[in-house]
């Protein structure tokens, strides 16, 4: 890998339960990248977007993420990665029992931030960064969608990661919210971070640009 590649694949193989997912997966990506996975629900993309975190095994082929080789490291150094890259989700996968302050705290919590004013000055930061400064003592059930993806985004940030996986952040949201999300997406991109979103919603592609790798019959095309 050179130093401006954060991601590299070669004749990556991916199974779920004994059935071909995709094959012959070659991608390379760079940093600051802003690339879309695109393609019909059940084309591959999500499964790809897990398999760089580890939450997927890869069957067969090479590959690297963040200078991890996620075939061979052991859950130790998977769990080392997650810490270097923020995910994002559908569903926002917030925890409905605690306050929005609490939900980044406990993300900070779990990756080894220590000290009490340390963690509050970086949670009034993230807030501040997704405009939700004012929802701080909020519960999830009692924002709408679109706050709650501000928040899922905000808990990404947490570690200031290089890489960002976002899969159908905007899916269950609608156009007006969606076009917000992609904005701020787009926002942190420009600061040099890589982001991957996986969609199948052109419209948004057509407003945000970004690199298109499309997923069709098991294999990627550009």
């Amino acid at each position: 890998m050179t130093e401006s590649t954060i991601i590299e694949l070669n004749n990556v193989e991916i199974k779920q339960q004994q059935n071909v997912v995709l094959k012959n997966i070659t991608l390379k990506i760079n940093k600051g990248e802003f690339v879309y996975f695109v393609g019909k629900t059940g084309s591959g993309k999500s499964s790809l977007l897990k398999s760089l975190y580890g939450d997927i095994s890869i069957n067969d082929g090479a590959a690297n993420v963040l200078n991890y080789d996620i075939i061979k490291s052991r859950r130790k150094k998977i769990l080392s990665l997650r810490r270097k890259m923020g995910i994002v989700f559908q569903d926002f996968e917030l925890l409905m029992d605690r306050s929005v302050s609490d939900n980044l705290k406990f993300v900070m919590k779990a990756t080894g931030w220590r000290g009490k004013q340390k963690i509050n000055t970086a949670i009034n930061e993230l807030l501040e960064k997704v405009g939700m400064t004012e929802k701080a003592n909020s519960y999830p059930h009692l924002i709408s969608g679109g706050e709650q993806q501000r928040i899922a985004i905000a808990r990404a940030l947490v570690n200031d990661p290089e890489l960002i996986l976002a899969d159908e952040p905007t899916g269950n949201l609608d156009p007006e919210t969606s076009f917000h999300i992609m904005n701020l997406l787009k926002e942190i991109s420009s600061n040099g971070k890589t982001i991957i979103m996986a969609t199948h919603d052109y419209n948004t592609i057509e407003k945000f640009k970004g690199r298109i790798i499309k997923f069709e019959n098991q294999h990627i095309s550009e």
